[in-house]
């Protein structure tokens, strides 16, 4: 039994019985005088109870202060393991909250689950020490202003609209754009915004580094089922959505089936083994760009055998390529 499990026990075991005496306790816990002696004082100076020493009964309460009220122990419905998953947890939110506006609210929480899984600061030490030896890599990453994350995400919980001045890259050109949130989606180590644009009608994806500035107005946003959005953006691949849907079917060499097997394209791709080891891959798209980039890292290995137009595209960026080489 782990000591956090051993805590919640003895909290529960007086909450029910009143009082408790130290051999009853030891019964229920099965563990040694001077290991229960420092759970009980991990309880009241770490944590919180308000238990009592009563010499009489050689026995333990909650004191006066707790006036028959429920006393709960935050957190101590996990198990140790379960603690370290939640820090794991934390630690993953803070990569990919570069500004912290996520982490900085769970801060407290962080604190807490630190302090429960020790005895004392040997045990905060070992979860620190833990937390360096998991490391999350993540390349190419695009930060988002946190007073924009934080507006916008404010936004879509309290179903608000949102005014914004918003880059659009491919032309170099800044909108003023009023939208109503739908969902945040995270893809590729930086966030976008599923809206409904006032503007143009329709459900379009915002880069959230892209928008310049943003204010939230008083208006409603817009009321869309989230079953609609999630068929109008995510039929396509990667972030790009909207448009006529095709299918991509890719044939991949034996070296790089070996780990192309292993990897999701999209929820629906379709894969089947060839006889001579090679690996095939459909999977749906409605914008070629992102689909090129993920072929052009394979090279060689990889051929588009379907729809001809694919085919073209990433044979032009090829031959563009070495064409830079050959100079």
């Amino acid at each position: 039994m782990s000591q956090t499990e051993r805590v919640y026990k003895i909290e529960l075991l007086i909450r029910n019985r009143g009082q408790v005496s130290f051999q009853q306790l030891l019964d229920e816990l099965e563990v040694s005088p001077a290991t229960l002696k420092r759970d009980l004082a991990y309880l009241r100076d770490r944590l919180g109870a308000p238990i009592e020493y009563e010499r009489e009964s050689n026995g333990y309460r909650f004191g006066a202060g707790w006036r028959g009220e429920k006393h709960e122990l935050p957190g101590l419905w996990f198990s140790e393991r379960e603690l370290y998953a939640l820090l794991m947890a934390h630690q993953l939110l803070g990569e990919l909250d570069s500004d912290g506006v996520i982490s900085r609210h769970l801060q407290p929480l962080r604190e807490r689950v630190m302090q429960m899984l020790g005895s004392g600061p040997a045990g905060e030490v070992e979860a620190q020490t833990l937390l360096r030896r998991v490391r999350i890599i993540s390349p190419a990453k695009r930060p988002v202003p946190s007073q924009h994350f934080e507006l916008i995400g404010e936004a879509l919980s309290q179903r608000r609209r949102v005014h914004m001045r918003y880059l659009t890259r491919g032309r170099n050109a800044v909108s003023e754009r009023e939208v109503s949130p739908q969902r945040l989606v995270h893809h590729r180590n930086t966030w976008y915004l599923d809206a409904w644009c006032h503007g143009r009608e329709k459900l379009l994806r915002f880069a959230l580094d892209a928008v310049q500035s943003a204010q939230a107005l008083e208006a409603p946003s817009k009321d869309m089922p989230l079953e609609a959005v999630e068929a109008e953006m995510d039929a396509g691949y990667g972030i790009y959505a909207g448009g006529r849907r095709r299918w991509a079917t890719l044939l991949f060499d034996a070296q790089a089936a070996a780990w192309v097997s292993k990897e999701q394209w999209h929820a629906e791709q379709k894969a089947r083994w060839l006889d001579n080891g090679r690996y095939e891959l459909s999977v749906p798209y409605v914008d070629e760009t992102e689909i090129v980039m993920d072929i052009l890292r394979h090279g060689e290995q990889v051929q588009v055998t379907a729809p001809p137009a694919l085919a073209r595209a990433v044979k032009d960026r090829l031959l563009a390529a070495a064409q830079r080489y050959a100079e």
